[in-house]
This record gives structure tokens, C-alpha cells and sequence, in this order.
């Protein structure tokens, strides 16, 4: 290959990107992606003189525009053969997409957004999810997904808190780790985003900087991405926009070639986030210009610029002056090329046409059912009150923004929500019902009326009085706030929707005062992407349920909640603030700042819920912890079985957990970590042993000298159902040597259950 060649294999071309829909006036039409207007220069040559040379990536055929299947097939066979024709050596384009909450292109399934996959604890049916969404994508000729995303909440108030599993590093690992493997079961390479601290943004600001030290990136936010390389073989990592301590992501060979490469051996493709490359001429400013900026991040470790090829345009120049050495660019087109010839792309016999299926259906009964599977498992009780479940009614009201609207049950990374906007005419392309329909149908005998009462954003009043009127002439109120996801601003939850504090957008909390001053009973239902604090209505309202974006068949699980049909089985994969002021969130905290130091602050820093918390309607008991040995060596193993019972009347889900808490470190650690968690199925009067399998390594942390160790000393274990309820406690200590441990630790907590232990 000649030097133009290998690095036209390190680019990419937006091609969907310029389609144009004449029935939409341009001053109406929403960018998908405002950040590419920071610079000036690259992406604006045609495919056809982008793939001179050869082509790296294709970006987003099908997630531009509103295709059907059979538009969007003839779109990936178009642009594949304008690469085959106008390069030398005819090697095929690697197609990718976005894949978040589904593959993210014109009628596909919409499943709930990461932060319900999150509340279910389920990493087997995470994994189902993303093997269905890599089956559809591989079909029509996708070779790459854009997700998982395994940043770790650290502030509510950043936008993309929808696009997270949680704020915990251990539950974002294990059902991360699961998505990767469902979607690459499919044939589909998964990339791993946003590395690394993008989420730690210095006031939850979108691309703010990021103040960390290295020892929390190592034990909060680097374990999720190595757990994904380490146990599912993630074939791809998208480098993040932010800058740590000053030195930005994709500019840090420490992050890319010395972490990533040579202590985990990751040995796929580093992709750089859309435009990261030249935001380090016009963003960051620590490159003279974009030719700069694709210089430093090839040498930092990245290998593919997306979406198009910007920064490394000028690597042909760089390398024939000597400002480059010609073996980065056979490095990353190497590891490119490896993966091209995975995927049967320089197979003799591949073609454009014969990488596509033209039978397949992107919104299938199976989608739909995994997804109503998700749904129903990601919705949270918080207190079902004195009105959950819904029952002996003959009026009720349905009042609130998010009651009626479909858009608000579906993240900012769903096609109705991130490219239909700019097309309103083109309707959402599925069928989705709304927590209004649903109830109506979910409720038979009973007459339910609705108003509307305010918008999610905005401070708009006017339809307050006859939401209020509603409410007064029904037997009960169901107040249905919180977020429509959006990009950039046009929404309150997704990218770029950053929020000022934890309270409620727009005047949906006025709306709610309106409603519980009517003396009428008010369940409330939170449909968001973050939690948003609620404790100036815990004492008032009749019963609250949380559901985090919970996707296209959404509106009928919330509505199986609320009349109990579903037993509910949700926990919170982030807590609920008590206060809109509530950070930092995260239970991830020393003693010194947390509830133990009350009365340090004037603050109150408890939450409302906790971590891990979510109510049912039938009863549990979790009791008779059992250690295997009251002490191990550094490089031991014990296990810690509970017994769990279903104590009620009905079949229901429990979530047992388990955490581990340092009693003294050598660095101010978290006062427990979640450390191993099962979801456990009971019949009424059903129990079960649940045994966690717990390695020394599980203890490790990183110490004084930046070393990440297993130190001597005992360790309290801690069983029950949320970070807060933990009736099981014992400690185990852990004898010898300080070991210092790597990448080649265990990084898991295997569980079995005995199915009926003792004849229980």
C-alpha cells in the first residue's frame, strides 16, 4: 500500500450527513450534530473524493435521514461501490452506526435507554437486547455499533446521564460487559465510549473540563471499560471529548497506548468521538491546527477519525516532512485492516449486495417483546402510598407533560428524537402508544380524563386551571413530569441538555403543588433521564413511581405498575435526590462528606432513595449470611450465601446485593462499594441461597504510589436490597502480603443460587 492509501484507511465520510429534505425550510431544520460548526476546514469533499485513495469508515448511511429499509439498502450498496470504484485496491468501507437505545435509523425498534437497563440488574437480558439490535444491523450491511456508553454518573445535572447504566462502576462493567457481548454475538463490533472521565465534567457540563486525579479515574472510571475488554472482548473505544487536568482524552498516548494497549492488551480499534480530532485545534487549543491536531492524536493512539477525515487529511504531509513516523500510520492501519479482514470484508467473494438482507423487519414482534421485557423490568416503585396499586376507582385523572407526548418515553440517541426533529412530517416511523393510551386500555370500568396542565419546558401557566378542574372532579390524580429528550438544548435530558439543578425543568413543579392542593390523592410517575430531587413532595403525594426513559412499549409497563398487573421489580441505578441542590449524588462517598459527618455541612447530604433501591408488591426476607471462612490470604476466595424468601402473596423479582466496605486503607475510600449483585425470581413462599463468590482481588484499590493493591486487613460484608438496606453483616479479613495486581485480576463476583436449599 502506498502511504496515501494507509492513511485514507484512517478516515471516514458523512455522506448521509449532507441529504437534504426540501419539504423542510433550512432555519427550521435541526443539527444533528452542531459541534462540526467549531472549525472551518475538512468534510465538505464528496465521497467520491474522499475514497481516492480508499476509505476507512462509511458513517451513518442509515442514522442521517429517514430511509426505508429498502432506500437504506440501496444507500450502503450506493456509497460501498462509489469506494470500490474510485480506489485502487477496492477495499470495502467499514459501515457504522449509533446503536444506544437500538439501532438508531428510520422505523427500528426503540428500546429503553441505558439508564433503565441500569434499573433492571439483568445483565442476561441486556444481553439479549443488544443481540437482537446487532442481528438487524448486520443484516443490513452495519459492521460497527457506537455503544456501549460506560461513563459513570458522577453529577445528576450533566445531560447525558440517560446515555449511562448508573453511577456505580461495578453494575456499569457487568451489564456494559453484557451488551458487548449480545451485540458482538451478532457479528457487530461494539465500541466502548466515552474514554475516559467524560461524565466527571466540572459541573455536569457538556465538554466542560474534568478536575480528577488519577486515582479516582483508576478505581471509579477506568474499571468499567476494562471489565468490557477483559471479559467481553470489546473490539472498539471512542476516545472523549473532555480534557483531564488539562490534557485532552484523545492527545493522551498515558490513556491510549500506555493503559489501554500495553497494560490491558486491548488489540482493536481506538475511533475518535465525532470531531474530537480538530476540537484539538479549536477547542482545546493545544494544536496550531487541524493537521497538528491529527498528528497528535494518531501518536496518542487513535486510529480512525470519524466522521470524517479532518485532522489526519494532513498526515500524508506530516509524514513525508518527518513530523510523523510513517509506522503510526502501519499501526492503526494495521489494527484497521485486522479487522476488515474479521468481518469477510477483503474476502474474494464479498460484494455490496450480497453484505445486505432485504427481508428483514427493524420493529419485530421479538424486538417489541424484548423491549416490553425491559421496560417492565426497569420501572422503579418508590412507595406505593396509600393509592398503588390503582384500584376500586371510577374517574381518575391523567394530567402532566410527559402523559401523552410519545417522545418522552425514548432517549436522545432514538431516531424520533435525535434526527426527526428536523423532519416533522415524517411522524415517529413506529407505533408507540402513551402512558394516556395505555392506562386507558390497562384500566377497564374506569373513566380516566386528562389535561395536559404545563409543557416540559418552559413557563408557560395557562393550562394549570384546567388541569386543576380535572383533578377535582376524580377520585384520584395520576401526575405523570419529567423529561423530553432532546440534543443541544432542544430538550431537558441527552446531549448537550445539561441542567441547572435537580429540580423539575420548566414549572412542572408548580403544576404538581396545583395538584396535591386540590386535596385529591396524586401518584406521581417520573418519566426521565436523571433523577430529579423530590423530597418537598414526598409527604404529600399518594405514591411515586420512577421510570427512566423506558422506550417504545414503556407506556405499558408504567401502566402494569400502577395498576398491578406487573409487580414492580426496577432498583435505582442512581439515587434520588432529597434537595435540588443534591450533589455530589453519587453514594460513592468517604465518611468525611457523607451521612456519618451530619452536621459538618448545613447540608443535608442524605437522599431521598438510595442506591439500589425499588419497593414491590409483594415482601422479601433476606437473612442467614453465611461466610465460608473468617479470614483468606491476599490471593484468597470466600464465598457469602444468603437466604431469600418471597414472604408475600405474589411471584415477584428480587435484587439481592451485596457490598464490601474497607475498614482502614491507606487512601479516604468509599464507606461500601457494590461488589456483586443477583437477580433472583420467587414464587409466593419460594426462598433461595444466594452465593457470592468473592476474590481478595475484589478488594483491590489503588494506593498512595498510584499501584492498585490488595492490602492486609478485614473487611465488613454487607447483603440486602439497596446500599442502604443491608440487614446481613459479618466481616472477613484478609491475611498477608500487600499484592500488587494488573489487568490480569479477577475482575468479577460470580454468583450461584441454590434453588431450594433445606427443603425451604
Amino acid at each position: 500500500m502506498t502511504l496515501e492509501e494507509k492513511v485514507a484507511q484512517l478516515g471516514s465520510r458523512w455522506a448521509g450527513n449532507d441529504m437534504a429534505d426540501t419539504e423542510v425550510p433550512p432555519d427550521e431544520a435541526m443539527n444533528v450534530a452542531p459541534m462540526e460548526d467549531v472549525f472551518s476546514a475538512g468534510g465538505s469533499s464528496s465521497l467520491e473524493d474522499a475514497s481516492r485513495d480508499g476509505l476507512g469508515h462509511l458513517t451513518r448511511v442509515w442514522g442521517s435521514y429517514p430511509l426505508s429499509v429498502e432506500q437504506g439498502i440501496a444507500e450502503v450498496i450506493r456509497q460501498h461501490e462509489v469506494v470500490l470504484k474510485n480506489s485502487r485496491l477496492g477495499i470495502p468501507a467499514l459501515v457504522h452506526e449509533e446503536c444506544l437505545t437500538g439501532f438508531t435509523t428510520y422505523g427500528a425498534t426503540v428500546y429503553p435507554a441505558s439508564i433503565a437497563w441500569g434499573a433492571t440488574f439483568d445483565p442476561s437480558l441486556v444481553e439479549r437486547m443488544a443481540a437482537a439490535i446487532g442481528r438487524d444491523m448486520a443484516a443490513v450491511g452495519v459492521h460497527q455499533g457506537l455503544s456501549p456508553v460506560l461513563d459513570v454518573v458522577r453529577d445528576y445535572r450533566w445531560g447525558r446521564v440517560e446515555e449511562t447504566i448508573g453511577e456505580d462502576p461495578y453494575l456499569v462493567g457487568i451489564l456494559g460487559s453484557a451488551y458487548v457481548r449480545g451485540l458482538q454475538s451478532a457479528g457487530v463490533i461494539a465500541t466502548l465510549k466515552h474514554f475516559a472521565g467524560y461524565s466527571a465534567s466540572r459541573a455536569g457540563r457538556n465538554h466542560g473540563p474534568v478536575s480528577m486525579g488519577k486515582r479516582e479515574l483508576l478505581d471509579i472510571i477506568l474499571p468499567t471499560f476494562e471489565t468490557a475488554i477483559a471479559t467481553a472482548a470489546a473490539g472498539s473505544v471512542m476516545s472523549a471529548y473532555a480534557d483531564l487536568d488539562g490534557l485532552p482524552a484523545s492527545a493522551d498516548p498515558w490513556l491510549f497506548t500506555d493503559v489501554l494497549r500495553d497494560e490491558w492488551g486491548f488489540d482493536g480499534t481506538v475511533v475518535s468521538d465525532y470531531w474530537a480530532v480538530p476540537f484539538l485545534a479549536s477547542m482545546h487549543r493545544v494544536a496550531a491546527d487541524n493537521a497538528d491536531a491529527g498528528a497528535l492524536a494518531l501518536t496518542a493512539g487513535t486510529d480512525v477519525e470519524l466522521p470524517d477525515t479532518i485532522g489526519f487529511a494532513g498526515l500524508v504531509d506530516n509524514v513525508k516532512s518527518g513530523e510523523v513516523s510513517e509506522e503510526l500510520v502501519d499501526r492503526a492501519a494495521r489494527r484497521l485492516l485486522l479487522q476488515k479482514i474479521e468481518l469477510g470484508l477483503l474476502d474474494e467473494d464479498w460484494t455490496p449486495e450480497g453484505s445486505v438482507r432485504t427481508d428483514v423487519e427493524l420493529d419485530s414482534a421479538d424486538n417489541r417483546s424484548i423491549a416490553t421485557e425491559l421496560a417492565e423490568k426497569s420501572v422503579v416503585l418508590l412507595d406505593a402510598g396509600t393509592a398503588l396499586p390503582l384500584n376500586n376507582l371510577g374517574k381518575i385523572a391523567v394530567v402532566g407533560p410527559t402523559a401523552h407526548d410519545p417522545r418522552t418515553l425514548m432517549g436522545c440517541y432514538a431516531f424520533p428524537n435525535h434526527v426527526l426533529p428536523r423532519y416533522p412530517e415524517r411522524g415517529l416511523g413506529i407505533d408507540i402508544a402513551t402512558p394516556l393510551d395505555a392506562l386507558r386500555n390497562e384500566l377497564a370500568g374506569v373513566e380516566v380524563s386528562y389535561a395536559k396542565g404545563c409543557d416540559v419546558m418552559g413557563d408557560d401557566r395557562s393550562g394549570f386551571d384546567e388541569a386543576v378542574a380535572t383533578a377535582q372532579d376524580c377520585d384520584a390524580v395520576v401526575a405523570f413530569v419529567g423529561d423530553l429528550s432532546g440534543l443541544f438544548g432542544h430538550g431537558t435530558s441527552g446531549e448537550g441538555c445539561d441542567a441547572e439543578d435537580l429540580r423539575l425543568p420548566g414549572v412542572q413543579g408548580q403544576l404538581l403543588d396545583a395538584l396535591l392542593g386540590t386535596g385529591k390523592p396524586v401518584v406521581l410517575v417520573v418519566v426521565s433521564g436523571r433523577p430529579y430531587a423530590l423530597g418537598e413532595f414526598a409527604d404529600r403525594i399518594a405514591g411515586l413511581v420512577q421510570a427512566f426513559i423506558p422506550g417504545q412499549q414503556g407506556a405499558a409497563a408504567i401502566a402494569g405498575v400502577l395498576s398491578g398487573r406487573i409487580v414492580p421489580s426496577g432498583k435505582l441505578p442512581v439515587q434520588i435526590p432529597r434537595h435540588v441542590g443534591g450533589q455530589p449524588g453519587t453514594y460513592l462517598q468517604p465518611a468525611l462528606g457523607s451521612v456519618e459527618s451530619a452536621g459538618i455541612s448545613g447540608l443535608e447530604v442524605r437522599p431521598l432513595y438510595p442506591f439500589g433501591y425499588g419497593a414491590s408488591y409483594t415482601t422479601f426476607t433476606i437473612a442467614d449470611l453465611r461466610l465460608s471462612a473468617p479470614e483468606i490470604g491476599s490471593n484468597g476466595e470466600f464465598t457469602a450465601t444468603v437466604r431469600v424468601q418471597n414472604t408475600g402473596d405474589r411471584p415477584g423479582d428480587e435484587v439481592v446485593q451485596l457490598y464490601l466496605r474497607d475498614v482502614v486503607a491507606r487512601v479516604a475510600r468509599p464507606l461500601k462499594l457494590l461488589t456483586g449483585f443477583a437477580r433472583v425470581s420467587l414464587e409466593p413462599g419460594q426462598a433461595v441461597d444466594v452465593t457470592f463468590h468473592v476474590h481478595a482481588d475484589r478488594t483491590a484499590y489503588t494506593g498512595p504510589d498510584l499501584r492498585r493493591i490488595v492490602e492486609p486487613g478485614e473487611f465488613e460484608v454487607m447483603m440486602g436490597t439497596s446500599s442502604q438496606d443491608l440487614p446481613c453483616r459479618d466481616s472477613v479479613r484478609i491475611t498477608g502480603d500487600v499484592r500488587v495486581v494488573g489487568h490480569d485480576r479477577v475482575l468479577t463476583t460470580p454468583v450461584t443460587i441454590a434453588e431450594d436449599p433445606g427443603g425451604g
